[in-house]
């Protein structure tokens, strides 16, 4: 069977790779720790899970508008309008299936070949391969640990060209948990404000995940660039809702538009009853969600001690979301080539964790804390006892 050339040049996920992986394991019988998936343990809110019942018994199984319903809309609407101290309508807010969805739809309607997009690195294994797919390249804007994986106006400014359409920033980041400051920020709306053919895209789909430091909107800092600036979010991660796939859109009309235009020959509509859950996820009590922020906190904490313990292992503590990206290259060597390599040496050691290749930061590793405090110390037993064959095996020792 002739497959097309475009997808040849898409990169399989390496963080659903893992989990799949993983997942096969755990059928054979195998006892493996999970540290790659990143999603919430925990189980969606009462309430949520009550609302999309309720809409199966009222009939809600029809068609909704492209979009999304009016009443999810307007409460989007109402919500990022909050988070970010700007006047959004439910005409400026497109409903997708997952926030990677709204990013797809996103890309596809506003980049032509060749444009280029700039990504802060490390960086979700996601975001390049999406640009690519809409015919766009990503220019990556490489950060360094001792910096807090920030970067500055000048970084930034390097990578700039005639060609280049937009930056795109997360904010709490994947994998390295760095919530970005004021300083980098202002680097960003003072490049945006000197090129005004470039296009801010946010994807905060971590926002409510974050710890002992403040998040800060970028939109609220530059409300001239109101027109510039495109919001993504969803309610995966903050509210335990990631099977549901409803992720969501904020911006300009014109370009909301056409990505209805996409959505509308590609998916359609997401699906009606998630939307139902959704509304109530954004309308109810918010109660869960701190309950399970600050449990995320309390293991983050548990993973950063452990990690810390461990010799020659480096780690800048994360501030956001529900990840620790430490720098083991201490441990690599001409047998242990590459991240890779360890992570496959961590898996026969019963651990699940994605190498850091798959988010151009070779020599470290994600290792997920959205898990039980009992599988986190597990797990990080048996990566103490992992790292600890290595140096035996080494000049480490």
């Amino acid at each position: 069977m002739k497959i097309a050339a475009r997808v040849g040049k898409i990169q399989p996920s390496l963080t659903l790779a893992v989990s799949a992986k993983a997942a096969k394991l755990k059928a054979e019988g195998k006892d493996i720790v999970a540290f790659g998936v990143g999603e919430p343990d925990f189980d969606t809110p009462e309430h949520v899970k009550a609302a999309a019942v309720a809409a199966l018994q009222t009939g809600v199984s029809k068609y909704t508008a492209v979009s999304g319903t009016l009443e999810l809309r307007a409460a989007v609407a109402e919500e990022l309008g909050r988070a970010h101290d700007v006047k959004l309508v439910p005409e400026q807010v497109i409903i997708s299936v997952g926030a990677k969805h709204s990013l797809y739809n996103l890309l596809m309607a506003f980049l032509d070949d060749g444009d280029e997009v700039i990504i802060p690195a490390p960086c979700w294994v996601s975001y390049p391969e999406l640009v690519q797919m809409a015919g766009g390249i990503p220019r990556l804007l490489h950060t360094r640990p001792s910096e807090k994986f920030r970067f500055d106006e000048g970084a930034l400014r390097s990578l700039v060209t005639p060609k280049t359409r937009a930056i795109l920033l997360n904010s709490p980041c994947n994998p390295t948990g760095a919530v970005y400051d004021g300083a980098t920020l202002d680097a960003v709306i003072k490049v945006a404000r000197a090129h005004p053919e470039i296009v801010i895209v946010t994807d905060d789909i971590y926002r409510r995940l974050v710890y002992g430091v403040p998040w800060l909107s970028i939109a609220k800092r530059a409300p001239d660039l109101a027109n510039r600036i495109v919001l993504v979010d969803g309610v995966s991660k903050s509210y335990a809702m990631t099977g549901w796939r409803i992720g969501f859109c904020a911006g300009p009309r014109e370009l909301i538009g056409a990505m209805d235009t996409l959505q509308g020959q590609s998916t359609s509509n997401p699906t009606a009853i998630a939307q139902a859950a959704a509304l109530a996820a954004l309308t109810g009590s918010h109660d869960p969600v701190e309950a399970m922020r600050l449990e995320f906190d309390r293991r983050r904490q548990a993973m950063v001690a452990r990690l810390g313990a461990i010799a020659d292992v480096k780690l800048v503590t994360p501030e956001g979301a529900f990840y620790c990206f430490p720098d083991l290259s201490a441990y690599l060597d001409t047998k242990m080539r590459d991240d890779i390599a360890l992570a496959e040496h961590f898996l026969q050691h019963g651990v699940a964790l994605v190498p850091g290749s798959g988010f151009f930061a070779p020599g470290f590793v994600r290792i997920s804390y959205a898990t039980s405090m009992a599988q986190i110390e597990k797990g990080l037993d048996r990566i103490a006892t992992a790292l600890s064959a290595l140096r035996l095996s080494t000049n480490l020792g």
